[in-house]
């Protein structure tokens, strides 16, 4: 979802509970993206509708996982 939001795919509303949408298909963990969005990932950018990453969004983005 967060790579998505990066690359411009994303339209988030701008509600209580924000829906998330990619490619404009609804996502299909809506309690991912609210999640995401409550917990400061993902937010509704200057024009109220295109979804943007934050830099806690950007900086999760950056983490790599060791195997």
């Amino acid at each position: 979802m967060l790579r998505a939001v990066a690359e411009g795919r994303a339209v988030m509303t701008s509600s209580c509970e924000p829906d998330l949408f990619i490619d404009g298909v609804p996502c299909c963990d809506q309690m991912t993206a609210h999640t995401l969005a409550h917990r400061g990932y993902l937010a509704v950018g200057a024009d109220g509708r295109t979804a943007e990453l934050t830099p806690a969004g950007r900086a999760a983005l950056s983490v790599t996982v060791a195997a």
